[in-house]
């Protein structure tokens, strides 16, 4: 049995990367999904792509009318709502707390009770890397909200769950890579270093990280929230050994430890 047959899901950033293999991968197990994104021309790529049970609305998240358009939309199909991915482009990062918690604000008086909420965040939540502080931070917070309204919306049975992602091939990580470590090999040194630090020596993919929304968005994950899910193949509890043992050794951080990993992935 399809694991989200009659459910209906709202995918933000749903055009490409992450959000465009998440809405593939529900429409496969039976969902009915509304994704949004700024460009049209990719939001018709997308709903082609994905070819049925899917309903493209254009439009900039950070934007109050359209994020109205968006879940009028939703409303009018009459479906009310079962899963929200909240999945914003890395644009957003310097309102990315503000803009999900509006959209949610949106999107909750159509959830329905037993509903599930997906926020994207970043491995780079949990670690400190030079260059990257205020992105960390602001995944840190996105991450924070997660346990707030867990309990907040627990009297509803409604789970909220955070996923992690380390490094993930998708459009735009070589333009981002290069806005953190300006140069011309910039992406180059970016995936050599990720694959120097990985245990598995690549990218995440974003049908990897949509098999772990999957799972929080279906049955499988009904006992799980609060919860925060890493998709970063073990780089984070290695690092936390190696950080480890050098304190052991009254060591500090290494150079190499510091340069590059830019935890990106759309948000």
């Amino acid at each position: 049995m399809a694991l989200l047959k009659g459910k209906t899901a709202v995918i933000t950033g749903g055009s490409t990367g992450i959000g465009l293999a998440t809405a593939r991968r529900f429409v496969e197990e039976g969902a009915y999904v509304f994704i949004n994104g700024r460009s049209q021309a990719e939001l018709d790529t997308a709903v082609k792509e994905i070819g049925e049970n899917v309903t493209g609305v254009q439009g900039d998240g950070s934007k109050q009318g359209d994020r109205d358009r968006l879940y009028t939309a939703v409303a009018d199909a009459g479906r009310g709502l079962d899963v929200v991915f909240a999945n914003a482009a890395a644009i957003d990062v310097a309102r990315i707390g503000e803009v999900t918690q509006e959209h949610l604000q949106k999107a909750l008086p159509l959830l329905n009770d037993g509903g599930s909420i997906i926020l994207n965040s970043s491995d780079t939540n949990a670690k400190g890397n030079d260059g990257i502080g205020v992105y960390a931070a602001i995944m840190a917070a996105l991450r924070s909200l997660g346990p707030t309204w867990a309990s907040e919306l627990r009297d509803r049975k409604i789970r909220v769950n955070v996923i992690s992602p380390d490094a993930t091939e998708k459009p735009g990580i070589d333009a981002l890579a290069g806005m953190l470590n300006p140069g011309p090999k910039a992406a180059e040194e970016s995936e050599n270093y990720q694959r120097s630090v990985v245990p598995l020596a690549r990218y995440a993919t974003a049908e990897e990280v949509a098999n772990a929304a999957l799972f929080l968005a279906s049955d499988p994950g009904s006992f799980t929230t609060d919860a925060d899910i890493p998709v970063d193949d073990g780089q984070l509890k290695e690092e936390t050994l190696r950080g480890s043992a050098r304190d052991r050794k009254g060591l500090g951080p290494q150079a190499g430890d510091l340069a590059g990993d830019d935890g990106l992935h759309d948000l």
